[in-house]
């Protein structure tokens, strides 16, 4: 069975697609546990599963002008397990960039400042405040995902539910600002029942 030499490997990115090697060579290293699925790309074993990896592999579905958004952010930024099947990205409104038709991407415009963007070394990703912000205000009330994954999100990363606290309250004219008020609420009483739950465990449990 066909081996994916290491020679080869220091010369290829960290994050491969169909561009880098036929579909049939880098199906057959995944096989041999020499490289791993990472969206609708490969990475090898060994790379470490870093927000910059996850971003490279969702940039590739689109061009660098775009930036990845709402839950394919939050994938990058390790608030869910596995990607969304549809990829997330969003555009300036000032940018002037073509019409994208791509298969499981999903494109908006918004207002977007240059403090609301992470720039990783091959992809632009909304950073994790503007990324729980953007999901607190998903339409739909019935829809718990979105208070879920901001949940997690403040959950690894301390001063971040202050941080879309205080962001809520100057966006005052904002649409949804009530059901994200609603959601921030129900995210502030999960965190802390974990907080409560972690300090009632045996220290040995911990």
């Amino acid at each position: 069975m066909w081996m994916l030499q290491h020679e080869l490997m220091a010369k290829l990115p960290s994050v491969l697609s169909i561009d880098d090697l036929p579909l049939a060579e880098l199906c057959a290293a995944r096989i041999d546990g020499e490289l791993i699925a990472l969206d609708e790309a490969w990475a090898p074993v060994d790379e470490p599963d870093l927000p910059a990896l996850r971003a490279a592999a969702i940039a590739l579905r689109a061009t660098r002008a775009l930036v990845i958004e709402r839950y394919s952010a939050a994938w990058v930024h390790g608030a869910l397990p596995a990607p969304p099947p549809i990829a997330q990205f969003c555009v300036p409104r000032s940018s002037r960039v073509a019409v994208i038709t791509a298969p499981r991407v999903v494109v908006r415009e918004v207002a977007l400042a240059e403090i609301d963007i992470v720039d990783f070394a091959h992809a632009r990703c909304t950073s994790l405040v503007r990324t729980g912000f953007d999901l607190l205000r998903e339409p739909g009330h019935a829809d718990a995902r979105p208070e879920r994954v901001v949940t997690e999100l403040c959950a690894e990363r301390a001063g971040l539910f202050d941080e879309l606290r205080a962001r809520l309250a100057l966006a005052a004219r904002m649409p949804h600002r009530a059901i994200a008020l609603e959601r921030l609420g129900r995210v502030e009483t999960s965190l802390r029942e974990r907080r409560e739950t972690i300090a009632a465990q045996p220290s040995l449990t911990r």
